[in-house]
């Protein structure tokens, strides 16, 4: 780290240490007992570490640390200054200091957390607030003012606003906004949630439930759930399976939070419900164009029906938006505009952009091109108002040129949630560098939105438009090419990303491209999981169109090209689901190849997720379907993942069979990397049965078989295994020296958690040759990967540092 890094660092633990002694000098023994009484469990060895700064103080250890330090100055009757005892003060020195040891952009380990650390607040509650910033503003509707603003002061007081509600001290606030579509309620809600962030000091969260999108499912209260714990900072690893637990996790995560809630789109009761927290500080928004009883009988809910402007505050916003002169020196012609558009702020907001566009237009000509285009957006017309939005959407679609409105047309065609660059110009079969242009003129023309730079969404009246204009102008050989170009696009792409992630992969051999799809070029790893992670939900959307739109092919090899990624990433109900739309077509399909590597992902997914009985469901039918296509590489890859899931269950024994079987199928095969696979699972499985000596025979060829074919990954894996087989003799000098070979290569392939894992190996073997201080030093490196991947082997180094007997890792 830059020096200047590590003198930041240096003042803020002399700070840290300052107010331990202003807090009346409590031992580390004594912080520990306060901060377990406080729910905030602080580990000796951390304390230690950290005050010492041999490693970077992440924000939850402050919090807690200065929250333990509060509460013994209370104890003992210290006085500290009250600026000191406010975790949220210490918040911008915090980000002084990781900025300045992020600054020196080296390979220090230091360097590199800070860096770690300030990545996964960007992703935290408290950047999450960016979220409501990128969502679509408009001036606040009339008549909610008032209301919210009588909401948001009762937050601030939970208890009394209970009573005189009627309801129980300790209860969540919840507001519901309704009314019909494009009248504003997002634009109020997010509006607000600006004005108050200063009351709701730990943080925003916002999602969109899509609960009236035309094209695409409501989003599901787990997927909501699931994106807040990632805004939250929850590692998608940590987050449990199944709605209930993940609700529950939210929930906790809350408790003595003080937190504004934007639930947006609401369809139904139900999917809100798994979304509203249990802790008293926190505020809930509730968007709905239905009125939700449900919510305000059950719940307590106070409903705020938003009606359609009045002609006086339709002038207003026109006014705001084009300036009082140009309003002013035409009122009969603002006057038809206002009663054409019916009082729907969005309509409103749309002539405005339009007329702003183009000022030297007479918004007399601007009335009659509305009056001549009215009509009805029959999906959005039935139950809620006499709204109708499709006159104004049609003039301003008219006003585009001919490439505009053709990819305005096309971008109906996509799943969501947001498209990229390249992805717009596959639909459109443009270069990427011609799809700009248009991609810019629809957002000037609030056609289309600009959530992030790139990436593009359509609100969901301007979707159900888009397809309608498709499927009146467009040929259905035209649609259905744009789609094929879209999948195409995805395809190409995620395969590409998937052998950077995993360069020794068997390749499959994809469908050819269609002339016209943008196949973005990924240079390195990096790059490749950037664009993976930004894709995630894109992708998983085009699975299920692809299977809905009878392309079998591009479904299961999409499914196929993610499933390396989301297993990383530990989205493995993701995984699961992605596998599910997999076997579904390729089965439909008749495509056998498919099939069983469907079956083999599907059955890598319920492993993780420790359902055992469908995994092996799974491996014995990729078994019989790859023994059925003499496919032994495939069979041998099944019978691998078979031997993990008998050692999963313990049965070491059948897993050794498994992997003398996988070893016998890719010697049949002539697969040199699987050969050397399966050697070095055959000696893994040996340790496991107490023979080391010939495990290390195995795991000797394993390695040398792997330096032959050049895969480093591998290889790692094998000095591991001969590490570990060196250790259960009492070689622990061999052991040491594996354990550093198999680091330097996790390191080069950038394999964090195995990094960690043989850290912690590593750290035993120096333990068990009398090296105390070398152990904990490995130990710490490897609590220190682990807690940032959030990782639940961390309990178990951190036993071995606190000196608890621990299970191995």
């Amino acid at each position: 780290m830059a020096e200047a890094g590590r003198e930041a660092l240096l003042r803020f633990v002399d700070e840290l240490r300052r107010l331990r002694q202003l807090a009346g000098g409590p031992s580390l023994n004594a912080l520990v007992a306060v901060a377990a009484g406080l729910g905030q469990p602080l580990a000796r060895s951390t304390l230690s570490d950290k005050l010492n700064a041999k490693s970077l103080p992440d924000w939850d250890f402050v919090t807690a640390y200065v929250a333990a330090c509060a509460a013994y100055a209370g104890r003992s009757g210290a006085r500290l200054p009250a600026e000191l005892a406010d975790p949220a003060r210490w918040e911008p020195a915090y980000w002084r200091m990781l900025r300045a040891a992020d600054a020196a952009r080296a390979g220090d380990r230091l360097a590199a957390a800070a860096r770690a650390e300030l990545g996964r607040q960007a992703r935290g509650v408290r950047r999450a607030a960016g979220r409501l910033a990128r969502a679509r503003r408009a001036p606040p509707a009339a008549g909610g003012r008032t209301t919210l603003r009588r909401a948001v002061g009762a937050a601030r007081r939970p208890d009394r606003a209970a009573r005189r509600a009627g309801r129980a001290p300790g209860t969540v606030l919840i507001s519901t906004i309704g009314g019909t579509a494009g009248v504003g309620k997002t634009a109020l809600a997010v509006h607000w949630a600006h004005q108050v962030a200063d009351r709701f000091p730990d943080g925003q969260l916002y999602v969109n439930l899509r609960g009236f999108d035309p094209e695409a499912p409501a989003l599901s209260p787990a997927e909501a759930v699931a994106g807040f714990l990632e805004a939250l900072a929850v590692p998608p690893g940590r987050i449990p399976a199944g709605l209930a637990a993940q609700a529950a996790l939210y929930r906790s995560l809350l408790v003595d939070r003080r937190m504004l809630v934007v639930l947006d789109n609401a369809r139904d009761a139900d999917q809100v419900r798994p979304l509203l927290p249990s802790t008293p500080g926190c505020l809930v928004l509730v968007t709905s164009r239905n009125q939700l009883p449900g919510l305000v009988t059950a719940e307590g809910a106070r409903p705020l029906l938003l009606d359609l402007l009045s002609p006086a505050e339709a002038r207003e916003l026109l006014s705001r938006r084009l300036g009082a002169d140009r309003v002013a020196a035409e009122p009969a012609a603002v006057d038809r505009i206002v009663a054409a558009a019916a009082g729907l702020p969005l309509a409103l907001a749309i002539v405005a952009a339009r007329a702003a566009t183009y000022p030297d237009f007479g918004l007399a000509r601007l009335a009659d091109e509305l009056a001549g285009a009215w009509g009805s957006l029959d999906g959005f017309s039935g139950g809620e108002a006499a709204t109708d939005v499709r006159a104004v959407l049609s003039w301003s679609y008219r006003g585009l040129d001919p490439a505009a409105a053709d990819l305005f047309r096309l971008l109906g065609t996509h799943p969501g949630p947001g498209v990229s660059v390249p992805a717009a110009a596959s639909l459109a079969a443009l270069p990427v560098a011609e799809v700009r242009r248009p991609l810019a003129d629809l957002a000037r023309a609030n056609l289309l939105a600009e959530h992030t730079p790139g990436r593009y969404a359509l609100h969901d009246l301007l979707r159900a438009y888009a397809v309608e204009q498709a499927e009146a102008t467009d040929s259905d050989e035209r649609r259905r090419a744009a789609l094929h170009r879209l999948l195409d696009h995805y395809l190409h792409t995620a395969y590409a990303a998937d052998m950077l992630l995993h360069r020794h992969r068997d390749e499959i051999d994809l469908p050819v491209a269609q002339p016209g799809v943008a196949i973005p070029a990924l240079r390195d790893r990096d790059e490749a999981w950037e664009w993976l992670a930004a894709e995630h939900r894109a992708l998983l959307a085009a699975i299920a169109l692809a299977a809905d739109s009878g392309l079998p092919t591009h479904a299961w090899q999409l499914a196929w090209s993610v499933n390396t990624y989301l297993d990383r990433v530990g989205a493995w109900q993701d995984q699961s689901t992605a596998q599910e739309l997999a076997l579904r077509a390729a089965t439909g399909a008749g495509d056998r190849d498919g099939q069983a590597r469907a079956h083999r992902n599907r059955a890598i997914a319920c492993l993780r997720l420790g359902a055992y009985d469908d995994a092996r469901d799974h491996l014995e039918r990729s078994l019989c379907l790859y023994a059925e296509l003499g496919d032994r590489v495939g069979g041998g890859r099944t019978e691998l993942n078979l031997g993990i899931l008998a050692e999963r269950r313990g049965d070491h024994r059948r897993a050794l069979d498994h992997a003398q079987r996988a070893h016998r199928l890719f010697e049949a095969a002539g697969h040199a990397q699987g050969q050397a696979n399966a050697l070095n699972n055959i000696g893994w499985y040996h340790i496991q049965l107490g023979d080391h000596r010939r495990a290390l025979d195995y795991c000797e060829r394993a390695l040398a078989q792997q330096q032959r074919t050049g895969n480093r990954y591998w290889e790692a894996h094998a000095w591991d295994s001969l590490g570990y087989a060196h250790h259960q003799l009492g070689r622990h000098r061999d052991a040491i020296d594996c354990y550093e070979h198999a680091l330097a290569l996790w390191h080069e392939v950038g394999e964090r958690y195995y990094e960690a894992t043989t850290l912690t190996h590593l750290g035993d073997s120096h333990d068990a040759a009398g090296e105390p201080r070398s152990a904990r030093t490995a130990w710490r490196r490897a609590l220190d990967v682990l807690d940032r991947l959030g990782h639940p082997d961390a309990a178990q180094v951190r036993a071995r540092l606190d000196g608890t007997p621990s299970a191995p890792v």
